[in-house]
C-alpha cells in the first residue's frame, strides 16, 4: 500500500489523544495541525464542536460530504466514594465488562490529569469470594485513584469532582501482519482513512469532482454528532466502521457498503453508485445489514437534512470492545472513498 507509512505515521496522533464524546480539543488540535500540514487552510470549528474543511470542486454545482467520527467511547465521574473510589456513568456505549482492570486518565476541569485503574468493586480472589462472579456493571466497577487518597474529602482536595472525565488507555498497537488493534477503530480508523484520503489529493494536485465538506465529527457515540451538517449538501457518505459477526459478511480485511442499519434503509441510488464503484476499482467489499447500529447519516436525517446518504467503513472486529481491523480494510476504505469523491 503507498500510503501505509503515512497511516503508521498519523495513527498513533489520533489513537493517543483522548477525546471521549464532548472532549474534543485535544483531537480536534491534532487533527487541524494534520490539516494544516497537508496544505488544507478553511477548516472551521462549528458551534456544536465539528471541524469543517470546505474544498473547491471541479464542479461545484454540486455539494457533496464526508465524515468520520473523532470521538470516542468513555466515561465520567458520577460520584465519589467515601473510601476515595470514583463511581462512573458511561459515555457512549462501552461495554462495561472489558474495562475491568484498564488504565485510565482523569481529567479535571481546569486540566489536571491524574491517573488511575478501572476495578470491579470485588477486584482480588484473596479478599472476595465473588470476585469472579460479581457482575462488571457500571454499578459494580469503580475507579482506584493513583493518589494518597482514603476518603471523599481527599478526592475533592485534588480538584476532582462529578463530571469530569475518565478516558480509558486506547492500547494502540500496528502488528506486523499489518493488523491494527486498539480500543476506538470506531471511529478512529475512519479518521486515519480521510485524513490520508485528503493527502493523496494534495499529492495528486487533484480536486473531487465536486464542491466537497468534509466533516470531523464530536458527538456521534451518543447520537447527534452531525444533526447540524450543511443544509446544501446534496449527498453525504459517511465513514464508520462495518461491523465483524453474526450472520453479517463483513470481515477485517474488506471495506463494508452498509445497506441498511437500525433507522431503515440507505439511499439505495448512492449505495449502489458505491458498489458499481468498488467493482470498478477492483475494491475488496462487502455489503451489509447492521441490525444494531446507527450512523451519523441518521442524525443528520432526523435534523432534516435534504441529502442521499450512504455508509461504507473498515470491517471493524469486536466493536466497542478491544477491536481490531487490518490495513487492508483501511486502504480498501480509502480508494472507494477517494473513486467516490474524484468519479464524474
Amino acid at each position: 500500500m503507498k500510503y501505509v507509512d503515512y497511516l503508521k505515521e498519523i495513527a498513533p496522533k489520533i489513537f493517543l489523544t483522548d477525546s471521549p464524546t464532548g472532549y474534543s480539543k485535544n483531537i480536534d488540535n491534532v487533527i487541524s495541525n494534520i490539516l494544516n500540514d497537508l496544505g488544507y487552510k478553511n477548516i472551521k470549528k462549528t458551534n456544536k464542536g465539528n471541524l469543517l474543511v470546505e474544498i473547491e470542486g471541479i464542479d461545484n454545482t454540486k455539494t457533496v460530504a464526508t465524515s468520520a467520527h473523532a470521538d470516542t467511547l468513555g466515561l465520567m465521574v458520577r460520584s465519589i466514594n467515601s473510601d476515595g473510589t470514583l463511581k462512573v456513568t458511561n459515555v457512549g456505549g462501552p461495554q462495561a465488562p472489558t474495562l475491568d482492570s484498564e488504565y485510565c486518565k482523569i481529567v479535571t476541569r481546569d486540566n489536571k490529569v491524574y491517573t488511575g485503574t478501572i476495578l470491579s468493586t470485588s477486584p482480588s480472589s484473596h479478599v472476595y469470594p465473588d470476585a469472579k462472579s460479581k457482575p462488571r456493571d457500571f454499578d459494580n466497577l469503580v475507579v482506584r485513584l493513583d493518589e494518597e487518597v482514603k476518603t471523599k474529602e481527599d478526592v475533592l482536595k485534588l480538584g476532582i469532582d462529578n463530571g469530569d472525565y475518565v478516558c480509558y488507555d486506547p492500547k494502540t498497537v500496528i502488528t506486523e501482519s499489518g493488523f491494527l488493534k486498539s480500543r476506538f477503530i470506531d471511529d478512529k480508523g475512519s479518521v486515519c482513512a480521510i485524513l490520508t484520503v485528503l493527502k493523496k489529493l494534495k499529492d495528486e494536485n487533484r480536486k473531487p469532482q465536486y464542491k466537497t465538506l468534509v466533516y470531523f465529527v464530536n458527538q456521534e457515540e451518543v447520537g447527534h454528532g452531525a444533526s447540524t451538517v450543511s443544509n446544501e449538501i446534496d449527498e453525504f457518505v459517511t465513514v464508520d466502521m462495518g461491523c465483524v459477526g453474526l450472520d453479517l459478511a463483513g470481515n477485517e480485511f474488506a471495506v463494508s457498503i452498509a445497506a441498511k442499519d437500525s433507522n431503515g434503509p440507505y439511499d439505495y441510488e448512492l449505495t449502489s453508485r458505491l458498489i458499481n464503484l468498488a467493482k470498478k476499482n477492483e475494491i475488496n467489499y462487502v455489503v451489509d445489514i447492521f441490525p444494531f447500529y446507527g450512523s451519523d447519516i441518521g442524525a443528520a436525517w432526523s435534523a432534516g437534512i435534504d441529502c442521499k446518504g450512504a455508509l461504507i467503513g473498515p470491517g471493524v472486529h469486536a466493536s466497542h470492545g478491544m477491536e481490531r481491523t487490518h490495513l487492508k480494510a483501511i486502504e480498501a476504505t480509502i480508494d472507494l472513498l477517494y473513486a467516490y469523491l474524484t468519479d464524474k
